[in-house]
């Protein structure tokens, strides 16, 4: 009978991401942490995402951790057997009109198991906030994990603002060009020196009735209702942004960076738990090791989302190309909207010494390592704080969503980022790779990248700002259970 007491005492967390790569990969690894410190863990991917996943990781890699379990529902989309990111706009349709019902029938399913215990909390992903009704009906607290960062979180918290104060929708499309997104925002707490064009991309829309606009309005309104609100940064990167949040929001817990927390977790098979919805390609993590001088590779990533089109794939490789420096270079089988990726075969024959290109990589370990010394990034939110973890200063190319904000402050406030503005130019590429790896603005941002680091280290040891705060958070979540023991 005992091992049975154990079971129903242990707090039993469903974490549930957006279906997406970026927001798959830090709920795992929040998932994880809380998994090391006693937690039961139903990990809920969708069905397409899943199948996904064994075929990157193989079901192997999925199966025998104790006290960890996968889950799946349906997305509501039609079926695909395609590979790669699902279209966003439909997906966000659909995870908050479909899913609802599956999840509560899962949760029912869970409570009624002899298995596992009870289900104690959800932690969620802050744009699936159907699962706060869910929660509701079984009468658990819920976390909203928030997986960009807290000041592209801000920025969507003040969408209603601006539609308020009319300055979005834009009035025509001469607003795109005409300077108007320079316009100052100097109203948003927390956010100083931002500008219009530098607030998650969804502003530049010419229409009222814009989903993506109307999702997000519908989501940060939602996120009040939460017990709490989780978000993968440190007090030291975005203090002034955390206090500002704080005041409009349930308790919010800065718990990051997740990818050091995850690199503490060395006991297998908790360690070996992935979470890449496409294979990665160690060979790039060999190749890496055969360069021989320190600091002098390119990594180039733009991340599981963005897309491009052929012209601007072709000026980013001859811009690498004429640096002369290796590069390491990630390029999707999905990174060219509606056609196959093509690089020139001169291309490819002028850089076949120094240039290793891959579908797809282990990130973290990538930026850590001792050769590769600037990233050329789209700056995503997962990205930039690894690269911060590592000490890489940034090239950005930001692409969509709060990437925009994400750059700005990679940029002006923390001193470490380029941003590539305009049209892809191999010119501009070339000048911009030379700065960043070469130029005295590059040194000093290295400088100041290896300075980020060793404050985000500090944050996620024991007795730093983010460990303090991780270990609150789950006293927090496990006192429904104490409470009720």
């Amino acid at each position: 009978m005992g091992s049975i007491s154990n079971v129903i005492e242990k707090p039993h967390a469903v974490c549930i991401p957006y279906p997406a790569q970026g927001h798959v990969n830090p709920m795992m690894k929040l998932a994880k942490l809380l998994l090391s410190r006693g937690f039961h863990i139903t990990f809920v991917n969708t069905e397409y995402n899943h199948r996904r996943l064994l075929k990157a990781l193989g079901s192997a890699a999925l199966d025998g951790v104790p006290d960890f379990q996968f889950k799946t529902i349906p997305d509501g989309l039609p079926p695909s057997d395609e590979e790669g990111t699902q279209d966003i706009p439909s997906l966000c349709k659909s995870t908050m009109t479909n899913c609802l019902r599956p999840f509560s029938e899962l949760l029912s399913s869970l409570n009624r198991s002899s298995k596992v215990p009870p289900v104690s909390c959800i932690v969620s992903d802050g744009v699936m906030s159907f699962t706060l009704d869910a929660a509701e009906e079984i009468g658990v607290p819920e976390v909203l994990f928030w997986t960009t960062s807290a000041c592209g979180f801000m920025g969507y918290l003040h969408y209603k603002e601006l539609v308020r104060r009319e300055i979005i929708p834009l009035k025509d499309e001469s607003y795109l060009t005409n300077g108007y997104l320079d316009t100052p925002i100097d109203w948003i707490p927390g956010m100083p020196n931002i500008r219009l064009k530098d607030l998650p991309s969804f502003v530049r829309t010419l229409s009222a009735e814009d989903f993506l606009v109307k999702f997000a309005l519908r989501e940060t309104e939602r996120a009040s209702k939460a017990y709490a609100i989780v978000v993968n940064t440190f007090e030291n990167l975005e203090g002034q942004v955390l206090k500002a949040m704080e005041r409009i929001l349930p308790p919010v817990y800065a718990i990051g960076p997740l990818s050091l927390f995850s690199q503490q977790l060395t006991k297998s098979p908790l360690a070996d738990l992935g979470s890449s919805l496409w294979k990665e390609d160690e060979s790039c993590l060999n190749w890496l090791d055969s360069r021989r001088k320190p600091g002098a590779v390119v990594y180039v990533n733009f991340g599981s989302i963005t897309v491009m089109t052929n012209e601007q794939l072709v000026e980013f490789a001859w811009g690498l190309a004429s640096t002369d420096y290796d590069f390491l270079w990630i390029i999707r089988p999905d990174l060219v909207k509606g056609e196959t990726a093509v690089l020139p075969e001169e291309f490819l024959k002028e850089v076949e010494d120094r240039g290793k290109l891959a579908n797809w990589c282990p990130q973290e370990k990538v930026l850590a390592h001792p050769s590769v010394g600037g990233f050329l990034t789209h700056s995503g939110w997962n990205s930039t704080i690894e690269s911060i973890s590592a000490g890489v200063p940034m090239l950005c190319w930001p692409y969509f969503a709060e990437q925009q904000t994400n750059c700005r402050y990679a940029c002006a406030e923390w001193g470490i980022g380029m941003e590539i503005e305009g049209e892809v130019k191999r010119e501009e590429v070339r000048r911009l790779i030379l700065e960043l790896m070469e130029g005295e603005k590059g040194k000093e941002m290295k400088m100041t990248a290896t300075s980020w680091k060793e404050r985000a280290v500090d944050a996620t040891m024991p007795g730093g700002d983010s460990s303090g705060v991780l270990e609150e958070f789950v006293r927090m979540l496990q006192e429904p259970i104490s409470g009720s023991a």
